[in-house]
């Protein structure tokens, strides 16, 4: 079997077969969903009111979409599916609910009531069925019925409260990522749930809050405060980050120790090798006037193409800075063939995953508002036993994580979450670095077991160390692969390739396997050999450019697109795993990081396409005709609230909650008059605001169907009612560090289940004995030669 990826698709099937969707969607997340199914083979159909979803009129920069179009980034999310515009009370429209196989609705209790959609009556007339709602708070909880934004999600989920210098407002993300995010989460979670109905298990109702989806995306800093004994996250950037060179900004990542002292070799500054405290990131901030004195006239002194090329030479994450009117220029997407052609007529990008033996739907037309609605309803599926009680939705698959850092465990981080068994691979020779790369304790023995990222992303796992740069090590990696049904990891290409692990040698050995790998820009191309983190491919994508104050440089959104990289992961792993076990073939799949990053910044080329309007930074603005803004509050010089003005009906409540002040007049009685005097509303409301203690402003907004969330710590979500009292985190004791708060999926819990974490994160080769007489079939022996000759151990080599 030929396992390299082709990108041909003629030939090939879709990795799933015959999955019927209904979506009901209003916002990104849910037409994203969609979109990631429809890619992956499913059939969707699209309710819609009669006048059509408002997306198909919404543009990010405000450019004119003719009437009875659809906006390209409409034509983007909902190519492929047919639309449907039958009335909630309609026979149709509860046919089509009956006989689908998942349902994506995106309301909460109330507004899926007034939908038709009830998941309890569902799954009682249709027991097999998955319904997945996708709501701002999920569907219980204190905030349940509170409005909110992306904006004002990310205000209550941390983000902005540790980006930006203190002496500004805290900088929220650009472009709309936790949408992207919610969306992947609810996709995986119907293949999940789908997998356990195809072996005769309960359909499932997954209640997906996206606050939960965007907390998901810090790096659980509450774990940083408690395992290295540091106080809460302050606001700070990056230094270096992003920089200006001689002709434009350039993005400078660093991550683990070496890799600063590289940095500090290539731009030829020794005195900063010195600093002990410059080795992790959480040092240089206090010291960030002397590092722009040192580096900037080097850089200063060459083109962003002379920095980035040297970087490479470095072996350093360095790179230029792209936007929506450069993307599609960049020397890896053309070589690639990374974009296709839309129908409507712009250029997109292509699903993030490439398979050996799968690809992925053609793009196809647009459907206009109803025009499915003379296609004959989908039929129920025939009459089946009901279905018997059965575990979590992924009990019985077997992974093997060869992952590290934040995205790849993030992947198996949610496969281990709904039940696969997970073993993570590391070596004593080369442990995780995100062990150890953001911060150490120095008062413990096991200083490498308190890595707060570690901790977060590993649970449920098992680990084993196993030194695959010797014979025995691959050899008894071979042994797992052969009895797994997934193997995933994310090193560049070449240290699989060293290690003599590629796709076709575990094929081989596994023809049914799905075999994951995760590179940052693929594993051929002009950029196989280049390294990437998370922040990389937020500088090249786009998302920084779109992030940060309009007269200030772009700000790295900072680490969010490691899991959205790995949700991306673990969803095509399902849908491989889907056609696996279906067909007998398994296969290559391909998730380079950028790309994933690419469809998430999607908006910003195709808008720049079709309008030649590049998206550029507004601060905490945001795009559109939404008023949005941080407003410092009265108290502290840090309390700070977000807020978000929608519609008329909002602004009329803000009015009132404002006492009616003389300055709102009638000319901003509507969107546009508020969007014409955009800059006096927006100082109007910071004098305003700097008058309210923040709390009852809050509460005050809130109450009065206004989006506004104060801005917090990352460090202190923990205190959030609304994730407490959903169960957003569990709480595990690790035999090193203690008791300690750890993040779910963000779903309600399953039917029947009390808890989604079972274990505590790994201590390193903690499962060592265990996994290897299990799978292996190891003997004492044997087991006490591995140790002695350092193919598996407990403790880092040179420890």
């Amino acid at each position: 079997m030929n396992s390299r990826v082709s990108r041909a698709s003629e030939s090939r099937p879709t990795p799933l077969h015959e999955l019927r969707v209904v979506e009901i969607s209003d916002r990104i997340a849910g037409g994203y969903c969609g979109k990631l199914l429809v890619d992956a083979g499913a059939r969707v159909r699209k309710i819609e009111p009669p006048q059509g979803d408002w997306l198909r009129r919404y543009s990010a920069t405000c450019s004119p979409v003719a009437d009875g179009d659809a906006s390209p980034f409409f034509s983007y999310l909902n190519a492929g599916k047919r639309s449907l515009t039958c009335a909630p009370d309609s026979g149709r429209y509860r046919a089509e609910l009956a006989a689908a196989d998942v349902v994506v609705v995106t309301a909460g209790r109330s507004r899926a009531a007034a939908l038709g959609v009830d998941p309890r009556r569902l799954l009682a007339e249709s027991p097999r069925a998955i319904i997945v709602t996708i709501s701002d708070f999920g569907w219980a909880g204190p905030h349940a019925d509170r409005a909110a934004s992306e904006f004002t999600l990310q205000a209550w989920a941390g983000s902005p409260g540790f980006r930006g210098d203190p002496a500004g407002p805290p900088i929220s993300i650009g472009g709309d990522l936790g949408e992207y995010m919610g969306g992947v989460y609810a996709a995986f979670g119907a293949l999940a749930a789908r997998r356990r109905v195809e072996r005769g298990g309960p359909g499932e109702h997954l209640d997906l809050s996206m606050l939960e989806a965007m907390t998901a995306m810090q790096s659980s800093e509450w774990l940083h405060s408690q395992l290295l004994r540091v106080p809460p996250i302050r606001r700070t950037l990056e230094v270096p980050s992003i920089e200006p060179a001689k002709d434009g900004y350039v993005g400078i990542t660093m991550v683990t120790g070496q890799q600063w002292l590289d940095f500090c070799a290539m731009v030829e500054c020794p005195r900063l090798e010195e600093i002990e405290q410059l080795r992790f990131q959480i040092g240089r901030w206090q010291y960030r006037d002397l590092i722009r004195e040192q580096i900037h006239p080097w850089l200063a002194e060459r083109t962003v193409d002379e920095v980035v090329e040297l970087g490479q030479l470095f072996r350093l994450p360095i790179a230029a800075l792209g936007n929506g009117s450069t993307i599609r220029d960049m020397e890896y997407v053309r070589q690639r063939g990374v974009f296709v052609r839309n129908p409507a007529g712009f250029d997109q990008p292509r699903p993030p995953w490439l398979m050996s033996a799968c690809a992925p739907a053609q793009v196809r037309d647009t459907p206009a508002p109803g025009e499915g609605n003379d296609e004959p309803p989908w039929r129920r599926s025939t009459s089946e036993p009901d279905p018997a009680p059965h575990g979590l939705p992924l009990a019985g698959v077997r992974v093997v994580d060869l992952t590290a850092f934040w995205a790849g465990p993030a992947a198996t981080h949610l496969l281990a979450a709904f039940g696969a068994d997970v073993i993570k691979v590391e070596s004593i020779q080369r442990p995780d670095g995100i062990r150890y790369s953001g911060g150490m304790r120095t008062d413990v023995d096991d200083w490498w077991e308190y890595g707060w990222v570690f901790h977060a992303m590993n649970t449920n796992k098992r680990s084993v160390t196993l030194d695959l740069g010797s014979s025995e090590g691959r050899r008894l990696s071979l042994k797992l692969a052969a009895g797994a049904d997934v193997v995933i990891e994310n090193f560049s290409p070449r240290v699989m390739d060293q290690f003599g692990l590629t796709a076709d040698v575990l094929l081989d050995v596994n023809p049914r396997l799905v075999v994951a790998r995760m590179p940052a820009f693929g594993l051929d191309g002009p950029w196989r050999e280049r390294v990437g983190f998370a922040p990389t491919m937020e500088q090249i994508a786009g998302l920084a450019w779109v992030t940060g104050l309009p007269e200030a440089p772009p700000v790295t959104p900072r680490g969010a697109c490691d899991p959205l990289a790995g949700v991306h992961a673990a969803f095509a792993v399902l849908a491989a795993l889907n056609f696996a076990e279906r067909t007998g073939s398994g296969q290559l799949v391909e998730l380079p990081m950028l790309e994933t990053v690419l469809n998430a910044t999607a908006i910003q080329a195709i808008e720049s396409e079709v309008f030649g309007v590049t998206l550029s930074r507004r601060g905490n603005r945001g795009h559109g005709e939404s008023i949005q803004n941080i407003y410092r509050c009265a108290g502290s010089d840090d309390d700070w609230i977000a807020v978000t003005v929608r519609d008329d009906r909002q602004w009329r409540a803000l009015v009132d909650v404002m006492g009616r002040p003389d300055w709102c007049d009638e000319s901003l009685a509507t969107v546009a008059g508020q969007r014409e005097r955009a800059d006096d509303v927006d100082r109007r409301l910071r004098d305003w605001f700097a008058g309210q203690p923040r709390e009852s402003a809050v509460e005050r907004l809130a109450g009065a169907g206004i989006p506004a969330a104060p801005v917090v710590s990352p460090s202190l979500v923990t205190e959030n009612p609304q994730l407490l009292d959903r169960g957003f985190f569990e709480a595990l004791d690790h035999p090193s560090t203690g008791a300690g708060l750890y993040p779910c999926p963000p779903f309600a819990k399953l039917a029947g289940q009390d808890r989604w974490l079972l274990r505590p994160p790994p201590r390193l080769g903690e499962h060592n004995d265990e996994v290897l007489r299990e799978r292996c079939g190891l003997t004492d022996e044997e087991l006490a030669n591995l140790a002695a000759s350092g193919v598996i151990g407990t403790r880092p080599k040179g420890v």
